[in-house]
Protein backbone atom coordinates (compact mmCIF):
# COMPACT_ATOMS: atom_id res chain seq x y z
CA UNK A 1 0.00 0.00 0.00
CA UNK A 2 1.56 3.13 -1.25
CA UNK A 3 1.33 6.69 0.18
CA UNK A 4 0.32 9.67 -1.36
CA UNK A 5 -0.05 13.47 -0.39
CA UNK A 6 -3.43 13.00 0.65
CA UNK A 7 -2.80 9.82 3.07
CA UNK A 8 -0.77 10.42 6.00
CA UNK A 9 2.78 8.27 6.15
CA UNK A 10 2.31 5.68 9.01
CA UNK A 11 5.22 6.32 11.35
CA UNK A 12 7.09 3.74 12.93
CA UNK A 13 6.65 3.21 16.58
CA UNK A 14 9.17 4.64 18.89
CA UNK A 15 11.11 2.56 20.96
CA UNK A 16 9.39 2.52 24.63
CA UNK A 17 11.58 0.43 27.00
CA UNK A 18 14.00 0.52 29.22
CA UNK A 19 16.33 3.58 28.64
CA UNK A 20 19.78 1.63 27.59
CA UNK A 21 23.05 2.73 28.69
CA UNK A 22 23.64 6.01 27.41
CA UNK A 23 26.61 7.44 25.01
CA UNK A 24 28.04 8.75 28.36
CA UNK A 25 27.96 5.71 30.02
CA UNK A 26 29.53 3.80 27.16
CA UNK A 27 32.46 5.72 26.99
CA UNK A 28 33.37 5.29 30.44
CA UNK A 29 32.88 1.29 30.43
CA UNK A 30 34.91 1.37 27.27
CA UNK A 31 37.87 3.59 29.21
CA UNK A 32 38.07 0.98 32.29
CA UNK A 33 39.53 -1.76 30.03
CA UNK A 34 41.91 0.35 27.98
CA UNK A 35 42.99 1.87 31.51
CA UNK A 36 43.37 -1.71 32.38
CA UNK A 37 45.03 -3.36 29.45
CA UNK A 38 47.44 -0.30 29.90
CA UNK A 39 48.22 -1.23 33.30
CA UNK A 40 48.93 -4.88 32.68
CA UNK A 41 51.56 -2.88 29.72
CA UNK A 42 52.90 -1.67 32.44
CA UNK A 43 53.38 -3.75 34.89
CA UNK A 44 54.54 -7.30 33.42
CA UNK A 45 58.07 -5.24 31.76
CA UNK A 46 58.17 -3.82 35.25
CA UNK A 47 58.52 -6.82 37.29
CA UNK A 48 60.19 -8.60 35.11
CA UNK A 49 62.87 -5.84 35.10
CA UNK A 50 62.62 -5.72 39.08
CA UNK A 51 63.07 -9.76 39.01
CA UNK A 52 66.42 -9.33 36.89
CA UNK A 53 67.48 -6.24 38.76
CA UNK A 54 67.47 -8.35 42.15
CA UNK A 55 69.18 -11.69 40.71
CA UNK A 56 71.97 -8.72 39.44
CA UNK A 57 72.06 -7.39 42.92
CA UNK A 58 72.88 -10.39 44.34
CA UNK A 59 75.50 -11.31 41.47
CA UNK A 60 77.39 -7.48 42.80
CA UNK A 61 77.30 -8.69 46.09
CA UNK A 62 78.45 -11.94 45.12
CA UNK A 63 81.32 -10.68 43.44
CA UNK A 64 82.03 -8.36 46.43
CA UNK A 65 81.66 -11.21 48.56
CA UNK A 66 84.21 -13.01 46.74
CA UNK A 67 86.89 -10.69 46.54
CA UNK A 68 86.62 -10.27 50.47
CA UNK A 69 86.88 -14.03 50.73
CA UNK A 70 89.78 -14.14 48.15
CA UNK A 71 92.10 -12.23 50.10
CA UNK A 72 91.77 -14.20 53.06
CA UNK A 73 95.62 -15.75 54.02
CA UNK A 74 95.45 -19.10 52.56
CA UNK A 75 91.81 -18.97 51.12
CA UNK A 76 90.22 -19.34 54.48
CA UNK A 77 88.03 -17.78 55.94
CA UNK A 78 86.22 -18.67 59.74
CA UNK A 79 82.88 -19.87 59.47
CA UNK A 80 81.33 -17.62 61.52
CA UNK A 81 82.51 -14.52 58.77
CA UNK A 82 81.19 -16.45 56.32
CA UNK A 83 78.00 -17.32 56.87
CA UNK A 84 77.94 -13.01 57.68
CA UNK A 85 78.99 -12.64 54.62
CA UNK A 86 76.55 -14.99 52.96
CA UNK A 87 73.47 -13.06 54.95
CA UNK A 88 74.65 -10.14 53.76
CA UNK A 89 74.66 -11.21 50.30
CA UNK A 90 71.50 -13.11 50.70
CA UNK A 91 72.52 -16.01 49.64
CA UNK A 92 73.52 -19.79 50.52
CA UNK A 93 76.77 -20.08 48.66
CA UNK A 94 78.92 -18.41 46.72
CA UNK A 95 81.26 -20.02 44.08
CA UNK A 96 83.84 -18.65 40.93
CA UNK A 97 85.54 -20.60 38.36
CA UNK A 98 88.64 -19.45 37.08
CA UNK A 99 90.19 -21.61 33.98
CA UNK A 100 89.39 -24.97 34.45
CA UNK A 101 88.96 -24.71 38.08
CA UNK A 102 85.52 -24.46 40.51
CA UNK A 103 86.51 -23.24 43.28
CA UNK A 104 83.36 -22.56 46.03
CA UNK A 105 84.28 -19.55 47.95
CA UNK A 106 81.40 -19.96 50.92
CA UNK A 107 78.78 -22.21 51.59
CA UNK A 108 76.00 -22.65 54.39
CA UNK A 109 72.98 -24.90 54.57
CA UNK A 110 73.27 -25.90 51.17
CA UNK A 111 70.23 -28.57 49.86
CA UNK A 112 70.92 -31.79 48.59
CA UNK A 113 70.04 -30.20 44.69
CA UNK A 114 69.32 -27.01 43.06
CA UNK A 115 65.73 -26.94 41.83
CA UNK A 116 66.57 -23.99 39.45
CA UNK A 117 69.02 -22.87 36.99
CA UNK A 118 69.26 -18.78 35.82
CA UNK A 119 72.13 -17.78 33.74
CA UNK A 120 71.76 -14.05 33.66
CA UNK A 121 74.76 -14.14 30.30
CA UNK A 122 72.03 -15.70 27.74
CA UNK A 123 68.72 -14.19 29.10
CA UNK A 124 66.62 -12.41 26.84
CA UNK A 125 63.59 -10.21 27.51
CA UNK A 126 61.08 -12.65 26.61
CA UNK A 127 62.90 -15.18 29.56
CA UNK A 128 62.69 -12.52 32.07
CA UNK A 129 59.41 -12.33 31.80
CA UNK A 130 58.26 -15.89 31.52
CA UNK A 131 61.06 -16.46 34.63
CA UNK A 132 59.85 -13.88 36.67
CA UNK A 133 56.17 -14.76 36.43
CA UNK A 134 57.21 -18.30 37.51
CA UNK A 135 58.57 -17.40 40.21
CA UNK A 136 55.90 -15.75 40.84
CA UNK A 137 53.62 -18.28 40.92
CA UNK A 138 55.55 -21.08 42.54
CA UNK A 139 54.94 -22.06 46.09
CA UNK A 140 57.45 -23.17 49.01
CA UNK A 141 61.26 -22.19 49.37
CA UNK A 142 62.88 -23.35 46.46
CA UNK A 143 66.62 -22.84 46.11
CA UNK A 144 68.18 -20.85 42.74
CA UNK A 145 71.64 -20.84 41.03
CA UNK A 146 72.43 -17.70 39.11
CA UNK A 147 75.11 -17.94 37.42
CA UNK A 148 76.93 -14.15 36.40
CA UNK A 149 80.17 -12.77 34.50
CA UNK A 150 82.61 -12.69 37.57
CA UNK A 151 85.59 -9.76 37.52
CA UNK A 152 88.90 -10.44 36.70
CA UNK A 153 90.32 -12.87 35.02
CA UNK A 154 87.52 -15.49 36.23
CA UNK A 155 84.89 -16.92 33.43
CA UNK A 156 81.69 -16.62 36.04
CA UNK A 157 80.40 -16.78 39.40
CA UNK A 158 77.47 -18.52 40.95
CA UNK A 159 75.26 -17.58 43.72
CA UNK A 160 72.69 -19.54 45.24
CA UNK A 161 69.77 -18.21 46.60
CA UNK A 162 66.46 -18.61 47.99
CA UNK A 163 63.18 -17.98 46.34
CA UNK A 164 61.06 -17.32 48.66
CA UNK A 165 62.53 -13.54 49.87
CA UNK A 166 62.34 -12.67 46.03
CA UNK A 167 59.26 -13.75 45.52
CA UNK A 168 57.97 -11.72 48.74
CA UNK A 169 59.72 -9.01 47.18
CA UNK A 170 58.34 -8.91 44.02
CA UNK A 171 54.65 -9.06 45.74
CA UNK A 172 55.61 -5.87 47.45
CA UNK A 173 56.79 -4.37 44.52
CA UNK A 174 53.54 -5.33 42.25
CA UNK A 175 51.61 -4.17 45.14
CA UNK A 176 52.95 -0.82 45.13
CA UNK A 177 53.13 -0.71 41.28
CA UNK A 178 49.59 -1.61 41.00
CA UNK A 179 48.38 0.91 43.40
CA UNK A 180 50.64 3.58 41.97
CA UNK A 181 49.72 2.58 38.60
CA UNK A 182 46.04 2.57 39.28
CA UNK A 183 45.92 6.06 40.86
CA UNK A 184 47.71 7.73 37.70
CA UNK A 185 45.47 5.72 35.71
CA UNK A 186 42.66 6.43 37.48
CA UNK A 187 43.20 10.20 37.31
CA UNK A 188 44.64 9.77 33.31
CA UNK A 189 41.16 7.63 32.61
CA UNK A 190 39.05 10.59 34.46
CA UNK A 191 40.96 13.35 32.70
CA UNK A 192 40.56 11.42 29.22
CA UNK A 193 36.52 10.62 30.19
CA UNK A 194 36.06 14.20 30.98
CA UNK A 195 37.55 15.84 28.05
CA UNK A 196 35.65 13.07 26.08
CA UNK A 197 32.50 14.10 27.37
CA UNK A 198 33.08 17.73 26.76
CA UNK A 199 34.15 17.86 23.34
CA UNK A 200 31.96 15.07 22.03
CA UNK A 201 29.33 13.63 24.25
CA UNK A 202 27.74 16.97 25.58
CA UNK A 203 27.44 18.33 22.03
CA UNK A 204 26.03 14.95 20.48
CA UNK A 205 23.54 15.22 23.73
CA UNK A 206 22.87 18.77 22.13
CA UNK A 207 22.33 17.31 18.84
CA UNK A 208 20.06 14.56 19.97
CA UNK A 209 17.88 16.81 21.97
CA UNK A 210 17.31 19.12 19.15
CA UNK A 211 16.47 16.54 16.76
CA UNK A 212 14.09 15.04 19.15
CA UNK A 213 12.64 18.90 19.78
CA UNK A 214 12.87 19.19 15.76
CA UNK A 215 10.72 16.22 15.32
CA UNK A 216 7.80 17.20 17.92
CA UNK A 217 7.33 20.87 16.26
CA UNK A 218 9.24 20.49 13.17
CA UNK A 219 7.11 23.63 11.66
CA UNK A 220 8.36 25.49 14.30
CA UNK A 221 11.50 27.95 13.40
CA UNK A 222 12.39 28.63 17.10
CA UNK A 223 13.22 24.71 17.34
CA UNK A 224 15.87 25.27 14.54
CA UNK A 225 19.45 24.47 16.43
CA UNK A 226 21.64 27.54 16.57
CA UNK A 227 25.53 26.17 14.86
CA UNK A 228 28.50 26.48 17.25
CA UNK A 229 31.69 28.09 16.26
CA UNK A 230 33.47 24.78 16.12
CA UNK A 231 35.44 24.12 13.22
CA UNK A 232 36.21 19.96 13.52
CA UNK A 233 33.38 17.19 12.08
CA UNK A 234 30.67 18.00 14.91
CA UNK A 235 30.33 21.90 13.95
CA UNK A 236 29.87 20.73 10.18
CA UNK A 237 27.42 18.73 11.20
CA UNK A 238 25.44 21.45 13.46
CA UNK A 239 25.84 23.65 10.29
CA UNK A 240 24.41 21.05 7.98
CA UNK A 241 21.61 20.14 10.43
CA UNK A 242 21.09 23.61 11.14
CA UNK A 243 20.50 24.32 6.81
CA UNK A 244 18.62 21.11 6.31
CA UNK A 245 16.13 22.00 9.46
CA UNK A 246 15.39 25.90 7.88
CA UNK A 247 15.19 24.49 4.33
CA UNK A 248 12.47 21.96 5.92
CA UNK A 249 10.49 24.43 7.64
CA UNK A 250 10.60 26.51 4.74
CA UNK A 251 9.18 23.43 2.96
CA UNK A 252 6.43 22.81 5.49
CA UNK A 253 5.36 26.11 5.28
CA UNK A 254 4.77 26.41 2.02
CA UNK A 255 3.46 23.02 1.64
CA UNK A 256 0.91 24.86 4.66
CA UNK A 257 0.32 27.78 2.16
CA UNK A 258 -0.73 25.28 -0.48
CA UNK A 259 -2.78 23.14 1.70
CA UNK A 260 -4.63 26.68 2.95
CA UNK A 261 -4.74 27.44 -0.91
CA UNK A 262 -6.12 24.42 -1.55
CA UNK A 263 -8.74 24.37 0.92
CA UNK A 264 -10.05 27.60 0.01
CA UNK A 265 -10.18 26.30 -3.94
CA UNK A 266 -11.91 23.34 -3.03
CA UNK A 267 -14.60 25.58 -1.11
CA UNK A 268 -15.33 27.94 -3.88
CA UNK A 269 -14.85 25.58 -6.49
CA UNK A 270 -18.23 24.46 -6.54
CA UNK A 271 -20.19 27.68 -6.36
CA UNK A 272 -17.31 28.85 -8.96
CA UNK A 273 -18.72 25.72 -11.33
CA UNK A 274 -22.22 26.84 -11.16
CA UNK A 275 -21.16 30.97 -12.00
CA UNK A 276 -19.73 29.75 -14.77
CA UNK A 277 -22.15 27.39 -16.23
CA UNK A 278 -24.34 30.12 -16.24
CA UNK A 279 -21.89 32.24 -17.60
CA UNK A 280 -21.71 29.46 -20.26
CA UNK A 281 -25.90 29.50 -20.65
CA UNK A 282 -25.91 33.78 -21.84
CA UNK A 283 -23.12 33.15 -23.30
CA UNK A 284 -24.63 30.27 -25.74
CA UNK A 285 -27.71 33.34 -26.18
CA UNK A 286 -25.47 36.07 -27.29
CA UNK A 287 -24.43 33.66 -30.10
CA UNK A 288 -27.83 34.07 -31.50
CA UNK A 289 -27.46 38.03 -31.62
CA UNK A 290 -27.06 39.23 -35.21
CA UNK A 291 -24.90 41.95 -34.20
CA UNK A 292 -21.22 41.05 -35.94
CA UNK A 293 -19.44 42.22 -33.31
CA UNK A 294 -21.10 40.12 -30.63
CA UNK A 295 -20.99 37.11 -33.34
CA UNK A 296 -16.81 37.60 -33.69
CA UNK A 297 -16.61 37.15 -30.03
CA UNK A 298 -19.59 35.38 -28.86
CA UNK A 299 -16.93 31.88 -30.11
CA UNK A 300 -13.98 33.62 -27.78
CA UNK A 301 -16.39 33.77 -24.77
CA UNK A 302 -17.38 30.86 -24.94
CA UNK A 303 -14.20 29.31 -25.61
CA UNK A 304 -12.40 31.14 -21.99
CA UNK A 305 -15.53 30.03 -20.42
CA UNK A 306 -15.46 26.18 -21.62
CA UNK A 307 -11.62 26.43 -20.67
CA UNK A 308 -12.43 27.66 -17.01
CA UNK A 309 -15.15 24.87 -16.57
CA UNK A 310 -12.50 22.47 -17.19
CA UNK A 311 -9.56 23.47 -14.73
CA UNK A 312 -12.23 23.85 -12.14
CA UNK A 313 -13.28 20.25 -13.14
CA UNK A 314 -9.74 18.84 -12.85
CA UNK A 315 -9.31 20.72 -9.58
CA UNK A 316 -9.22 17.84 -6.63
CA UNK A 317 -10.04 18.46 -2.81
CA UNK A 318 -7.83 20.52 -0.84
CA UNK A 319 -6.82 22.30 -3.94
CA UNK A 320 -4.49 19.81 -5.56
CA UNK A 321 -4.71 20.69 -9.46
CA UNK A 322 -4.75 17.12 -10.91
CA UNK A 323 -2.33 18.12 -14.37
CA UNK A 324 -4.17 16.35 -17.23
CA UNK A 325 -1.72 14.11 -19.09
CA UNK A 326 -1.34 17.11 -22.54
CA UNK A 327 -3.20 16.25 -25.33
CA UNK A 328 -0.71 16.64 -28.57
CA UNK A 329 -1.16 17.35 -31.53
CA UNK A 330 0.54 19.38 -34.43
CA UNK A 331 -0.92 22.67 -34.30
CA UNK A 332 -0.12 26.15 -35.61
CA UNK A 333 1.40 28.70 -33.39
CA UNK A 334 0.13 31.80 -34.57
CA UNK A 335 -3.94 31.28 -33.59
CA UNK A 336 -3.10 30.31 -29.84
CA UNK A 337 -1.10 33.81 -29.58
CA UNK A 338 -3.63 35.77 -30.92
CA UNK A 339 -5.68 34.78 -28.77
CA UNK A 340 -3.64 34.80 -25.81
CA UNK A 341 -2.88 38.46 -26.74
CA UNK A 342 -6.44 39.04 -26.38
CA UNK A 343 -6.87 37.35 -23.61
CA UNK A 344 -4.33 38.99 -21.80
CA UNK A 345 -6.03 42.44 -22.74
CA UNK A 346 -3.18 43.33 -25.32
CA UNK A 347 -5.35 43.85 -28.24
CA UNK A 348 -6.72 47.12 -27.39
CA UNK A 349 -3.52 48.41 -25.23
CA UNK A 350 -1.92 51.14 -27.40
CA UNK A 351 0.69 51.64 -24.23
CA UNK A 352 2.78 48.52 -24.67
CA UNK A 353 3.63 47.49 -27.67
CA UNK A 354 3.02 43.75 -29.23
CA UNK A 355 5.65 42.74 -31.85
CA UNK A 356 4.48 38.97 -33.16
CA UNK A 357 8.02 37.51 -34.87
CA UNK A 358 6.24 33.84 -35.25
CA UNK A 359 7.64 32.29 -38.35
CA UNK A 360 4.76 31.52 -40.50
CA UNK A 361 2.88 28.63 -40.33
CA UNK A 362 4.98 27.70 -37.66
CA UNK A 363 3.29 24.58 -35.91
CA UNK A 364 4.21 22.58 -32.56
CA UNK A 365 3.14 19.10 -30.84
CA UNK A 366 1.43 20.47 -27.99
CA UNK A 367 -1.89 20.12 -26.15
CA UNK A 368 -3.44 23.60 -27.34
CA UNK A 369 -4.91 24.51 -23.94
CA UNK A 370 -2.07 24.07 -21.91
CA UNK A 371 0.13 25.64 -24.56
CA UNK A 372 -2.39 28.49 -23.59
CA UNK A 373 -1.86 28.66 -20.15
CA UNK A 374 1.78 28.77 -20.42
CA UNK A 375 1.82 32.05 -23.07
CA UNK A 376 -0.94 33.17 -20.64
CA UNK A 377 1.00 33.36 -18.00
CA UNK A 378 4.60 34.34 -19.65
CA UNK A 379 2.84 37.50 -21.46
CA UNK A 380 0.70 38.61 -18.08
CA UNK A 381 3.87 38.74 -16.37
CA UNK A 382 5.37 41.03 -18.94
CA UNK A 383 2.85 43.08 -18.96
CA UNK A 384 2.80 43.16 -14.90
CA UNK A 385 6.69 44.02 -15.39
CA UNK A 386 5.69 46.77 -18.26
CA UNK A 387 3.20 48.45 -16.00
CA UNK A 388 5.51 50.16 -13.24
CA UNK A 389 8.20 50.98 -16.32
CA UNK A 390 7.84 54.75 -17.59
CA UNK A 391 8.02 55.57 -21.36
CA UNK A 392 6.05 55.56 -24.11
CA UNK A 393 4.72 52.55 -26.46
CA UNK A 394 7.76 52.47 -28.53
CA UNK A 395 10.10 51.75 -25.55
CA UNK A 396 7.47 49.37 -23.55
CA UNK A 397 7.27 46.39 -26.02
CA UNK A 398 6.14 42.74 -25.76
CA UNK A 399 8.02 40.19 -28.31
CA UNK A 400 7.07 36.91 -28.98
CA UNK A 401 8.83 35.21 -31.05
CA UNK A 402 9.10 31.25 -32.63
CA UNK A 403 11.28 29.19 -34.50
CA UNK A 404 11.88 25.23 -35.19
CA UNK A 405 15.21 24.11 -34.64
CA UNK A 406 14.87 20.67 -36.02
CA UNK A 407 12.49 18.53 -34.46
CA UNK A 408 12.23 21.14 -31.28
CA UNK A 409 10.21 24.01 -31.49
CA UNK A 410 11.53 27.25 -29.68
CA UNK A 411 8.87 30.68 -28.36
CA UNK A 412 10.30 33.03 -26.71
CA UNK A 413 8.20 35.79 -24.67
CA UNK A 414 10.57 38.85 -23.90
CA UNK A 415 9.52 42.71 -23.03
CA UNK A 416 11.67 45.54 -22.07
CA UNK A 417 11.09 45.76 -18.35
CA UNK A 418 13.44 45.75 -15.67
CA UNK A 419 14.38 42.09 -15.69
CA UNK A 420 14.11 39.51 -12.75
CA UNK A 421 15.76 40.42 -9.92
CA UNK A 422 19.05 38.55 -8.77
CA UNK A 423 17.22 37.22 -5.82
CA UNK A 424 14.44 35.89 -7.62
CA UNK A 425 16.33 33.81 -9.85
CA UNK A 426 16.99 31.69 -7.37
CA UNK A 427 14.22 29.68 -6.92
CA UNK A 428 12.67 31.04 -10.27
CA UNK A 429 9.92 28.31 -11.13
CA UNK A 430 9.06 27.29 -7.73
CA UNK A 431 5.67 28.05 -6.43
CA UNK A 432 5.22 31.37 -4.26
CA UNK A 433 8.92 32.28 -4.68
CA UNK A 434 9.09 34.82 -7.35
CA UNK A 435 6.06 36.93 -7.34
CA UNK A 436 7.02 40.44 -6.75
CA UNK A 437 3.55 42.65 -6.77
CA UNK A 438 1.56 43.17 -4.21
CA UNK A 439 -1.44 40.47 -4.51
CA UNK A 440 0.88 38.18 -6.84
CA UNK A 441 0.61 34.49 -5.71
CA UNK A 442 4.00 33.56 -7.43
CA UNK A 443 2.34 30.49 -9.16
CA UNK A 444 2.41 31.80 -12.88
CA UNK A 445 6.40 30.26 -13.84
CA UNK A 446 5.59 27.65 -11.44
CA UNK A 447 2.36 26.43 -13.34
CA UNK A 448 4.15 27.24 -16.78
CA UNK A 449 7.03 24.89 -15.54
CA UNK A 450 5.33 21.95 -14.91
CA UNK A 451 3.26 22.03 -18.03
CA UNK A 452 6.09 22.64 -20.43
CA UNK A 453 7.68 19.67 -18.46
CA UNK A 454 4.52 17.37 -18.98
CA UNK A 455 5.13 18.00 -22.86
CA UNK A 456 9.18 17.08 -22.69
CA UNK A 457 10.03 20.02 -22.98
CA UNK A 458 11.91 22.91 -21.02
CA UNK A 459 11.26 26.36 -19.75
CA UNK A 460 14.41 29.18 -18.46
CA UNK A 461 15.44 32.73 -18.49
CA UNK A 462 17.59 34.08 -21.18
CA UNK A 463 20.72 35.60 -19.72
CA UNK A 464 22.05 38.84 -20.82
CA UNK A 465 18.77 40.21 -22.69
CA UNK A 466 17.09 43.27 -22.16
CA UNK A 467 14.57 43.19 -20.00
CA UNK A 468 13.60 39.20 -19.07
CA UNK A 469 13.34 36.57 -21.62
CA UNK A 470 12.17 33.18 -21.05
CA UNK A 471 12.39 30.68 -24.03
CA UNK A 472 9.90 27.72 -24.50
CA UNK A 473 11.23 24.59 -25.93
CA UNK A 474 8.87 21.52 -27.06
CA UNK A 475 10.36 18.26 -29.02
CA UNK A 476 8.03 16.98 -31.27
CA UNK A 477 7.33 13.21 -30.09
CA UNK A 478 9.33 10.47 -31.65
CA UNK A 479 7.48 8.64 -34.51
CA UNK A 480 6.68 5.11 -34.07
CA UNK A 481 7.92 3.84 -37.54
CA UNK A 482 5.94 0.10 -37.36
CA UNK A 483 2.63 1.81 -36.22
CA UNK A 484 2.77 4.23 -39.30
CA UNK A 485 3.81 1.10 -41.63
CA UNK A 486 0.70 -0.82 -39.86
CA UNK A 487 -1.64 2.52 -40.76
CA UNK A 488 -0.16 2.13 -44.41
CA UNK A 489 -0.60 -1.21 -44.66
CA UNK A 490 -4.32 -1.08 -43.27
CA UNK A 491 -4.98 1.77 -45.50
Amino acid sequence: MSATDDQPIPQAPRCTGPRRLGLSGKLLLLTIPLVMIALLMIYVPSIANFWTNRLNDRLAAANTAALVLDAAPLGMVPDSLARQILTSVGARAVAIKMGQQRRMLASADLPPAIDRDIDMRTLTVWSAIVESFETMLERGNQTIRVVGPAPGGAQFIEVVVDEKPLRQAMYRFSRNLLLVSLGIAMLAAGLVYLALHYLFVRPMRRLTANLVGFHENPESAARIIVPSQRGDEIGVAERELSDMQRDLVSMLSQKSRLAALGLAVSKINHDLRNLLASSQLLSDQLASVPDPRVQRFAPKLMRSLERAIDFCQSTLSYGRAQEAEPDRRMILVEPVVSEVRESAGLAADASITWINAIERSLSIDADPDQLFRVLLNLVRNAAQALESAKGDAATLQIRITGRREGSVAIIEVSDTGPGVPAKAREHLFEAFQTSGRPGGSGLGLAIAAELVRAHGGDIHLVEGTIGATFRVSIPDRPVELQSIRNERALA
